[in-house]
C-alpha cells in the first residue's frame, strides 16, 4: 500500500517540516493542496514544482497528487454564466495540471464544491452540464500532460453536483477520455452512497473508473477516529491489487493536525497488516 497524507493537515508547518513529519509518521507521499503553497496558485510554475518535488524527495517522499484545487483565489467557478470568470478558472486548472506533472505526481482530485455548485437562481441541471463541459475541456490538457484528472463525488451537504461514484463514472463515460477518471473518498461515500462503501469501491475499481482513494471517517475525522470500519475498504484494495495511492484526508483534526496524522497512519498500517 502506498500511503499519502493530505498536506493541509500539517499546516502551518513549512513544506520542509511537513515532509519531515510525514516521513517520520510512516507516510510515503504528500497530497498537495495548492492553497497551502501560495495565496496565488495561478503563479505556480515549473520552478516551484521542482522546489516542491525536491523538498519531498529530500525526505524520501513522493508528491502523490494534488487536491483542493480551487480554494484560492476566492470567487472561482466552473459553472458560472460569466465567461471571463469561467475562463480564468479553467486557465488555473490547466496550470495546476502542468504543475502536477512537473511535481512528478500523476493524479489531480477535483473536489472544490463551491466552485461547481449552482449560484442563486441557477438550476442544478445547468450547473451539472456546465461542470461536465469544463471537465471535457480539461481532459485533453490532462492527457497531454500525462496525468489523470479525477472527478470527486462529494456529500450533498457540500454540493448538489455529482454526489455518487456512479454519477461521476457516468460523466467520465460520456466524456470518454483516458485522462479522466473518478475516485472514492470514504467519508463522502459514507454520506452519499446507498450501499456499503466497500461494495461501491469494488464495483468501480473492477470497471476501471476509480484511480484514487481517500480514507477518513464518516464523522470527517481521521480513519480510526470514529465508527467507520476501514477494514472492508482496505480489503477490497488488497484483493484488487490496487497500485494507486491511498491518501489520508481528515477534515477535523483531533487532538491536532500532527496527532491526527500520526494516529491515522498507524491505524491504516495496522489494519493493512492484518488483512488476508
Amino acid at each position: 500500500m502506498k500511503l499519502a497524507l493530505c498536506n493541509e493537515v500539517l499546516q502551518p508547518m513549512t513544506l520542509d517540516a511537513q515532509c519531515q513529519a510525514a516521513a517520520r509518521m510512516g507516510y510515503d507521499a504528500l497530497e498537495i493542496a495548492p492553497f497551502t503553497l501560495t495565496d496565488t496558485p495561478e503563479a505556480l510554475d515549473a520552478a516551484a514544482a521542482r522546489q516542491v518535488r525536491g523538498t519531498a524527495h529530500s525526505h524520501g517522499l513522493a508528491v502523490s497528487s494534488l487536491h483542493w484545487l480551487l480554494v484560492k483565489p476566492d470567487g472561482l467557478s466552473l459553472v458560472t454564466h460569466d465567461a471571463a470568470l469561467r475562463q480564468r478558472t479553467l486557465d488555473l486548472l490547466r496550470r495546476l495540471i502542468d504543475f502536477t506533472a512537473a511535481c512528478g505526481a500523476r493524479v489531480l482530485v477535483h473536489g472544490s464544491p463551491r466552485q461547481r455548485s449552482p449560484s442563486a437562481g441557477q438550476t442544478v441541471e445547468d450547473a451539472h452540464a456546465r461542470f461536465e463541459s469544463a471537465m471535457a475541456e480539461l481532459a485533453p490538457h490532462a492527457q497531454a500532460a500525462g496525468v489523470v484528472y479525477c472527478i470527486e463525488p462529494l456529500g450533498r451537504f457540500e454540493t448538489n453536483v455529482v454526489n455518487t461514484v456512479a454519477e461521476a463514472a457516468a460523466m467520465v463515460d460520456r466524456i470518454s477520455s483516458p485522462a479522466l477518471r473518478t475516485m472514492l473518498d470514504v467519508s463522502a461515500a459514507s454520506h452519499s452512497e446507498t450501499e456499503p462503501v466497500h461494495e461501491v469501491l469494488r464495483r468501480f475499481l473492477a470497471s476501471g473508473h476509480i484511480a484514487h482513494v481517500q480514507v477518513n471517517d464518516k464523522n470527517r475525522r481521521g480513519p480510526g477516529q470514529g465508527d467507520t470500519d476501514q477494514r472492508p475498504v482496505l480489503q477490497v484494495l488488497k484483493d484488487a491489487g490496487y497500485s494507486g495511492w491511498v491518501a489520508v484526508e481528515p477534515f477535523e483534526y483531533l487532538p491536532d493536525g500532527p496527532g491526527c496524522a500520526r494516529a491515522s497512519a498507524q491505524h491504516v498500517r495496522d489494519l493493512w497488516r492484518t488483512l488476508s
